[in-house]
């Protein structure tokens, strides 16, 4: 609080701050201080009255005035900013929302998802200001949206209910963060639950062997990679000895191959023996990438394969479906089913809790290795990884090509022996 002094007149003064203004060299240039902020000067009000109790009650009088028209001031801006918000139309609203997305560094295909929804979903109110949407504008919408016909490959189906889902999570999220105040409650058409209509491995491998997206194939029905996960894999980056690695994944976005980290699951980021067949595919591929066909070029080469081969059609992620299945049928330990599919939620997969075994993550890669490499190759001995380890641990072998090459000619002479 100001305190008064007394004036040579025998009145009282007492001074209240105001306001600071910048001071400014005679030549009009700025006064700079050391910290490199500019000089400011303190300005006062004064107050003179008969008693000092008097001179100190009016400055206090012209603070608490002052303070509270600065509070209106900021309440009248906030005001303000809370009604141009308001006064957004959807469209704008999603637009600002994407823009924050893209700083917060989500993923380009999410950010394609959001471009994509506002360019086609819910055209009935993108045009309609966040003022004026209700409950009943809003389930309308959704209604409306729900028969909405496909502009991707199904033109001549209403989108489906999983797709309305993601578009409504995205307006629904824009109203959240622009338009707190409005409360509504909306229902969605029920996501049923996709069971994938699967070739069997005895039809498809068979099928596939020696053809020009074999590799592909295998790496996605063998080993549980995903079509992004086998566009981005590279002899330079993902392979080390007999082992192959997710280290980046590539997707398109507009129409353009974007290669990125695996980010949003870190159980993606898995590492698997490579079985001798697919080693001998991969060693057979000219360049550093393995699979160098983008996803429209690979998308339209799986459905001509089963289309040459009357099979009924099932997406190019439909062969981790039947990895999984395999293993099931294999009846792999679930730890590390999941471990080798990549799968975080325990929705698809039993969450990983224990660290797996070596061993035992040998014997489960022994299994399916197994498994695949009798239907791929039926007219050679299978390669027994099994007594592989055993021969190996019984003179003393490190696993190298060479010694897997010793490994069957052994097995070979002690078939030639037991006849």
């Amino acid at each position: 609080m100001a305190k008064a002094h007394k004036l040579p007149s025998g009145n009282w003064n007492c001074k209240a701050y105001s306001h600071s203004e910048p001071i400014y060299n005679p030549n009009g240039s700025p006064v700079i201080l050391s910290n490199g902020k500019q000089k400011m000067q303190r300005i006062y009000e004064s107050f003179t009255a008969p008693t000092k109790k008097e001179a100190e009650f009016l400055a206090a009088q012209f603070q608490l005035t002052k303070a509270e028209k600065l509070k209106q001031q900021a309440d009248e801006q906030n005001k303000t900013s809370a009604e141009k918000k308001l006064d957004m139309t959807l469209y704008e609203a999603i637009s600002i929302y994407i823009e924050s997305r893209k700083l917060l560094g989500r993923s380009p295909t999410t950010i394609q998802e959001y471009e994509c929804t506002q360019k086609y979903g819910f055209q009935d109110i993108m045009d309609m200001k966040l003022s004026d949407l209700d409950e009943e504008i809003l389930q309308e919408a959704i209604n409306m949206e729900s028969q909405r016909m496909s502009c991707g490959r199904n033109k001549r189906k209403p989108i489906g209910s999983k797709r309305l889902k993601n578009e409504w999570g995205l307006v629904a999220a824009t109203l959240h963060k622009f338009h707190k105040a409005l409360v509504y409650s909306v229902e969605l058409p029920e996501v049923p639950d996709r069971v994938p209509d699967l070739l069997s491995a005895e039809e498809l491998l068979p099928a596939v062997k020696g053809t020009e997206i074999e590799l592909a194939v295998l790496l996605a029905a063998w080993l549980s990679f995903s079509m992004s996960e086998v566009r981005g894999l590279t002899k330079s980056k993902s392979i080390s000895g007999d082992y192959i690695r997710i280290v980046e994944v590539v997707v398109d976005v507009h129409g353009r191959p974007v290669t990125k980290e695996i980010a949003k699951n870190k159980y993606r980021n898995r590492t698997h023996r490579i079985p001798p067949y697919i080693k001998q595919l991969i060693d057979t591929v000219p360049g550093d990438v393995l699979v160098p066909f983008n996803g429209r070029q690979l998308y339209h080469k799986w459905i001509k394969f089963l289309d040459k081969h009357h099979f009924h059609h099932m997406t190019f992620h439909d062969l981790r479906h039947l990895n999984a299945s395999v293993m099931a049928w294999l009846q792999i330990p679930d730890k590390y089913a999941q471990e080798r599919g990549g799968w975080k939620s325990d929705k698809v997969m039993k969450k990983v809790y224990t660290q797996t075994f070596p061993q035992a993550r040998i014997e489960v890669d022994n299994t399916i290795d197994n498994f695949f490499d009798g239907i791929v190759d039926p007219g050679s001995e299978t390669f027994n990884y099994e007594k592989y380890n055993a021969w190996r641990l019984l003179f003393d072998k490190k696993d190298t090509k060479e010694n897997r090459r010793a490994f069957l000619e052994w097995m070979q002479h002690e078939m030639q022996h037991e006849n």
